[in-house]
């Protein structure tokens, strides 16, 4: 017996083979299937500064990153020293994590119908979030907005930044694909 996720999954990835593939296809007039925009990679990040030198500070956002995502983070460094910045070469400044395949389609279901509504006064996410080639970029200024994350283990709110990468070619396709897979956006 399939687990509840696994379900979801395959309705997800059914929903873009079955109807948000043919719709698109005939939307931009495409001639083969695969010139269809889809989904790459979803990144997300967090940037520490100096908090990062304080271990316990990092290893709590390590622990909700990996919770939130459920994979293992990998700590970004400094490429070079800037003495303005108080900056040294190697200094762990943020931590990344990048989704692709089952963990993708997983984190973007559970962002789309639990984490967005979640947030308070939320009306929708704006389309100006879009670069030039289809990928949408946007932050959540709390991390208490995953439900895996309890109150009471947080000690100061962190945001994070989360990117969609898509394999559209136009700011237009990229819209038209989220839309499609029920991403809140808004004019």
């Amino acid at each position: 017996m399939r687990n509840h996720s696994e379900i979801q999954l395959q309705n997800l990835k059914n929903l873009y083979k079955k109807s948000i593939q043919p719709q698109l296809q005939e939307q931009f007039n495409y001639r083969n299937i695969h010139q269809v925009p889809k989904l790459v990679k979803i990144q997300i990040n967090r940037g520490l500064g100096l908090e990062g030198q304080n271990n316990k500070l990092l290893q709590k956002s390590v622990d909700e990153i990996r919770l939130i995502t459920g994979q293992q983070p990998v700590l970004t460094k400094a490429k070079k020293s800037i003495a303005g910045f108080k900056v040294r070469e190697h200094m762990t400044l943020g931590i990344t994590v990048t989704l692709r395949q089952t963990k993708m389609y997983t984190f973007l279901e559970k962002l789309i119908h639990l984490v967005l509504p979640r947030i308070r006064d939320f009306r929708g996410l704006s389309t100006k979030n879009f670069d030039r080639n289809g990928n949408y970029h946007f932050g959540l200024q709390e991390q208490l907005v995953f439900p895996e994350i309890s109150y009471e283990n947080v000690d100061q709110i962190r945001g994070l930044n989360i990117s969609i990468v898509t394999t559209a070619k136009t700011q237009a396709e990229g819209i038209a694909l989220l839309k499609e897979f029920g991403f809140p956006l808004i004019e």
